[in-house]
């Protein structure tokens, strides 16, 4: 036990930030967080930020899990948190890489040619074998118009639904039901020589398909993810006559890759009362990962070091989190959590999750921990995490919303194990609403088009110098003007608003400070009593897998 261990850690400044009256359900001591949110400081996270552009600068513009980036990403962050008196350790993990060596196509060779835009029209599913062919198509079992639920269709689902298919063909499935691996298998064995995965139709589950197969997928064919409009055109087109289409994927599968996740406990608190909070480390391999979620980890790496620099001796012990292989399908995230005994996840007392938190046109999100929004809750306890943010946001005069525990990030492998969590994030590929803007400023349309969260995400630009990079330099102007120059770093403009890092990585220290110091539990009571999630899974990372 570390309870009256003190190793780097002072206690000058522990007094003063706790406040001694009143109660709340998540603490029975509130504590006073305005020392530690003052000592995290944007220009600090983005000097941190800076390094990681360098260490990506110098390893073929990536940071991805298994390069040389990412491990001197991990260095650069072990190498303070030592200095700083934490306990470091590195997780050692082997997993499957993926990655495109040329763009991919897909084209409507007959009728009519048409060549769909890749990043707009169609995706890439994660871990497609590579392939390049022109087939007829050929649709599977498809339910149109769709049927009034998610996963009315369960096309390509079942061996017999490819009894009649020819060999040959390009395979037109929809989803619904099962696992994109599962259909695309199913095709292959049947003959397939590729596989276009459309949305199902619904409300949504309507926009272009990132889909993954798995890390465990591998069929030698291409697959391609799409949206529901083309789909159905292409069905349509179908039901008069031949379709012939042409793709071509050039993918490259790594087989046991090592990688690491690195973990950082403070010396001192209850080792039965964990208080957890993690980012993912790597990056895409097509970028430098500067916004995601290079943000997450610089702030926690920050927090850490300003706990440590103002001698703040948590009553819980405080457990940072840097992930590996994030963009891989939550790998190093899920195989800690299978790492932890029964005893060591019961001691984990809740998961706070920090995924792209200073999004250039940003929002302010709060996992939605009680369903009340989406429907998708997390285990008992997460409902108090979420009000625990809401409350200091409107404490701030500062509005925010909630967004879905869909198992799109790190925490997945928490809610699923039943362990509480929560956590920030603002905003990736969806589109800010005009609502949105009065409330946290920004641009919803550009030149007649609608503005994402963040135009570079998953992107060569998402950098610190995003138009040099690749970006659109007139959308990212007026990105910077609409915020006052918060894009500016050092006189260039990032793909970072440092609006939204200043007011996230306050409510990252207010969270982190304040579970550190409860007395209480997360459900306030004495002993928490966690809840397996009703439902997850439906991604891996930022691909859906079904």
């Amino acid at each position: 036990m570390k309870r009256n261990q003190r190793v780097g850690f002072g206690v000058a400044a522990a007094t003063a930030l706790i406040a001694l009256t009143g109660t709340a359900a998540y603490a029975a001591v509130p504590t006073d967080t305005s020392g530690l949110r003052d000592a995290v400081s944007a220009d600090a996270i983005m000097d941190h930020l800076a390094v990681l552009q360098e260490i990506a600068d110098t390893n073929g513009d990536t940071r991805a899990s298994g390069t040389t980036g990412y491990a001197e990403s991990i260095d650069y962050i072990q190498l303070q948190l030592e200095a700083a008196g934490y306990e470091v350790t590195k997780q050692d993990f082997l997993f499957n890489s993926f990655r495109e060596l040329s763009p991919a196509e897909f084209d409507r060779v007959s009728p009519d040619p048409v060549p769909y835009v890749e990043g707009t029209d169609f995706f890439t599913a994660e871990y497609s074998g590579s392939g390049d062919v022109t087939a007829p198509l050929e649709a599977v079992d498809l339910v149109l118009p769709p049927g009034p639920t998610a996963s009315t269709s369960n096309s390509g689902c079942e061996e017999l639904d490819f009894a009649d298919f020819d060999a040959g063909n390009i395979a037109l499935v929809q989803r619904g039901t099962c696992d994109f691996s599962v259909k695309a298998h199913n095709a292959f064995v049947a003959g397939a020589v590729g596989v276009i995965i459309f949305n199902e139709g619904q409300e949504g589950r309507t926009e272009t398909l990132a889909a993954t197969l798995g890390d465990q997928f591998s069929d030698p064919i291409p697959v391609i993810g799409t949206s529901f409009e083309i789909g159905d055109e292409l069905a349509s087109l179908l039901a008069q006559g031949e379709v012939v289409i042409h793709l071509k994927t050039d993918t490259l599968i790594e087989l046991d890759v090592p990688t690491a996740n690195l973990i950082a406990e403070t010396p001192t608190g209850r080792d039965d009362r964990v208080v957890m909070a993690g980012a993912h480390l790597d990056s895409v391999p097509d970028g430098p990962g500067i916004e995601d979620n290079g943000t997450g980890s610089a702030t926690l790496l920050e927090t850490a070091l300003q706990m440590a620099d103002l001698g703040i001796e948590p009553r819980n012990t405080v457990r940072f989190a840097w992930w590996g292989a994030e963009e891989a399908g939550l790998v190093g995230s899920q195989f800690y959590v299978d790492s932890l005994t029964k005893s060591q996840a019961k001691d984990v007392e809740l998961y706070l999750n920090f995924d792209m938190i200073g999004s250039p046109n940003y929002a302010r999100f709060v996992y939605d921990g009680d369903g009340g929004a989406f429907g998708i809750k997390g285990p008992s306890g997460s409902a108090n995490i979420e009000r625990t943010f809401e409350d200091y946001f409107a404490s701030q005069g500062l509005a925010s919303e909630p967004t879905a525990f869909d198992g799109r990030s790190d925490y997945d492998a928490f809610i699923t194990a039943g362990i509480p969590a929560g956590g920030l994030f603002t905003g990736a590929e969806g589109a800010k609403t005009e609502e949105q803007v009065p409330l946290y400023g920004g641009l919803a349309n550009f030149a007649g088009e609608p503005v994402s969260y963040d135009p570079c995400y998953h992107q060569a630009c998402d950098s610190m110098d995003p138009i040099a990079d690749g970006a659109d330099a007139d959308l990212y102007e007026a990105l910077n003007t609409a915020y006052s120059g918060a894009l500016e770093f050092n006189g260039v403009i990032t793909n970072i608003n440092t609006v939204a890092l200043d007011e996230m990585s306050d409510a990252v220290a207010h969270a982190i400070l304040t579970y550190a110091m409860s007395t209480s539990s997360v459900n306030g009571t004495a002993k928490g009593s966690p809840v397996a999630t009703e439902k997850v899974g439906d991604r891996l990372g930022s691909h859906f897998m079904r």
